[in-house]
C-alpha cells in the first residue's frame, strides 16, 4: 500500500508537522498558521477559537457546502513532552527509517492530521453534496481542555457536522466507545504541632491517607460488585490514587497534604455518585474529627480535569449506525473495537454528533521515546479517509437523512 498517490504529500506534511514543537505547555500558534496557510491555498477559510491567554488556538474549517452538516475528521494538535526520555534521534524532526518514520506526534496524532490535509485537495473536488469538515484543537494531552471553545461554537451552528472520526492511533481499528475520566486534588489543612504532642495537632498527612484508604475500598468494591463490560481492558470503572505527599519534617505534625486522584468510568456509569460518595466521607465523617482540634481545619476539592466516556450509540441512532457500519465495510473489518485511552469522542457526542475513533499508528508507540509510525499505516489512512469522504457523497441521502446502509 506504500504507492498511494497522496503519501509522498502526506510525508511532507507530517514532517513539516512534526517540526512545530506543540508540547501542551507551549504555544500551537505557529503550527496553526500553517494549517490555515495551507487550506487557503485551495480556497478554503478557517475560523480559530483561542484560549484565555491567545496563545493557542482550535481550528475549524469547512470544505464544500457550507449550508448543512457533513463529516468531520478530527484531531489534536498539541503532544507530550519528549523531556527526559531517551531519544536517539531528534524528538522535532522527522527521521526517515525504512517501512517508518519517527518523531514526536508522528502516532499522537500528526500522522493523522497530516493524511487529512494531503487528502484536502480530492475533498475539495468531491464534496459538492455532502461538506467536509476539519477540527484540529488544543491541548487534549492534558484533559481535552481545549476543544470545548469549538465544540461551544459548533453547538450553537445550525449546520454543525453529521458525524466525526477523530484520528487517535488505532492501528486503523474502528473503535466505538472508551472510558471517560473525572480527576481531582483533595487539599486537608491541618494543625501544625511538635510530634510529641500529637493531641495537639491535625495531621492532615493521615486524613490524606484516609482519603485514600477510602479511595481504595471503593475501588475494590466497584470491582467486585460494579457494573461490568467485557469490551473493556479491565471490565469496570478504576479508581486510582496517583499522588499524595504531605509533611516537611518527621518531627512536625502536617499541616497540609495533598492527594490527586481519578476515576475512569465506563460509558454509563454514574461517575457523580462516586465524587459524591468520597465528598461525603471527607466532610460527614473526617473533618468533623478534625475539627474537635481546630475549627480552622479542612478538606477541599478541585477537579482537575474531566471528560466523558464514548459509548456506542449504534443502537439508537442511526447515523451513529451508518458511521460505524460504513467504517468498517471500507477497513473490511468484522469487528469493532474499545480503547482503554480516552479522547475526545465522548465531548462531541455530548453535542449530538456521532462519533468513531479511527486512525493510524499504534498507542503502544505514542507517549515514548522514538515514537513512530508506519508508512503502511499511513498509506491506509489515507486510503480509508478517502473512501469514506467520498461515501458520503454517493450515500448522501442515508447519511444526511440517517438511514442505516443497506445490507
Amino acid at each position: 500500500m506504500n504507492d498511494h498517490a497522496l503519501l509522498t504529500s502526506s510525508l511532507e506534511l507530517l514532517e513539516a508537522l512534526v517540526e512545530f514543537d506543540t508540547t501542551s505547555r507551549n504555544s500551537n500558534l505557529e503550527l496553526i498558521e500553517f494549517v490555515q496557510n495551507y487550506l487557503q491555498q485551495f480556497g478554503i477559510a478557517s475560523s480559530l477559537t483561542f484560549d484565555e491567554t491567545g496563545n493557542k488556538a482550535n481550528l475549524y474549517a469547512t470544505i464544500g457546502p457550507c449550508d448543512r452538516g457533513g463529516l468531520c475528521f478530527s484531531g489534536h494538535t498539541d503532544v507530550v513532552p519528549a523531556d527526559g526520555q531517551p531519544w536517539t534521534v531528534p524528538p522535532f524532526a522527522l527521521t526517515r527509517r525504512p517501512g517508518r518514520v519517527l518523531g514526536r506526534g508522528t502516532a499522537d496524532m500528526k500522522g493523522f492530521i497530516a493524511a487529512v490535509l494531503a487528502s484536502v485537495p480530492a475533498f475539495v473536488d468531491i464534496a459538492q453534496e455532502v461538506p467536509i469538515h476539519l477540527a484540529f484543537s488544543y491541548d487534549e494531552e492534558v484533559g481535552c481542555k481545549g476543544v470545548h471553545g469549538l465544540l461551544s461554537e459548533l453547538n450553537r451552528s445550525p449546520f454543525k457536522p453529521h458525524a466525526c472520526v477523530i484520528g487517535e492511533p488505532t492501528h486503523m481499528r474502528v473503535a466505538v466507545a472508551h472510558k471517560g475520566k473525572l480527576a481531582y486534588r483533595c487539599c486537608v489543612k491541618g494543625l501544625a504541632g511538635h510530634s510529641a504532642l500529637t493531641h495537639l495537632g491535625v495531621n492532615a498527612a493521615d486524613f490524606a491517607a484516609e482519603i485514600a484508604v477510602f479511595l481504595r475500598r471503593t475501588a475494590t468494591a466497584i470491582r467486585n460488585d460494579g457494573k461490568q463490560d467485557t469490551r473493556f481492558i479491565p471490565p469496570y470503572s478504576t479508581v486510582h490514587t496517583g499522588r499524595l505527599q504531605g509533611g516537611i519534617a518527621l518531627n512536625v505534625i502536617p499541616d497540609h497534604a495533598e492527594l490527586d486522584f481519578e476515576i475512569r468510568n465506563l460509558p454509563g456509569e454514574n461517575v457523580d455518585a462516586i465524587v459524591e460518595a468520597v465528598r461525603r466521607h471527607a466532610h460527614s465523617t473526617l473533618e468533623p474529627e478534625m475539627q474537635t482540634v481546630s475549627r480552622d481545619t479542612s478538606i477541599v476539592f478541585t477537579e482537575l480535569l474531566a471528560y466523558p466516556a464514548l459509548r456506542d450509540m449504534s443502537d439508537e441512532n442511526p447515523r451513529a449506525a451508518w458511521l460505524k457500519q460504513i467504517a468498517k465495510r471500507l477497513l473490511g473489518l468484522e469487528s469493532e473495537n474499545t480503547l482503554s485511552f480516552g479522547t475526545e469522542g465522548g465531548l462531541f457526542q455530548n453535542i449530538g454528533i456521532p462519533t468513531i475513533v479511527c486512525g493510524p499508528g499504534s498507542i503502544t508507540d505514542a507517549h515514548k521515546a522514538d515514537e513512530y509510525i508506519e508508512v503502511d499505516q499511513l498509506a491506509q489512512c489515507l486510503e480509508f479517509i478517502g473512501k469514506l469522504a467520498a461515501a458520503v457523497q454517493t450515500s448522501s441521502p442515508d447519511f444526511l437523512t440517517g438511514r442505516p446502509l443497506a445490507e
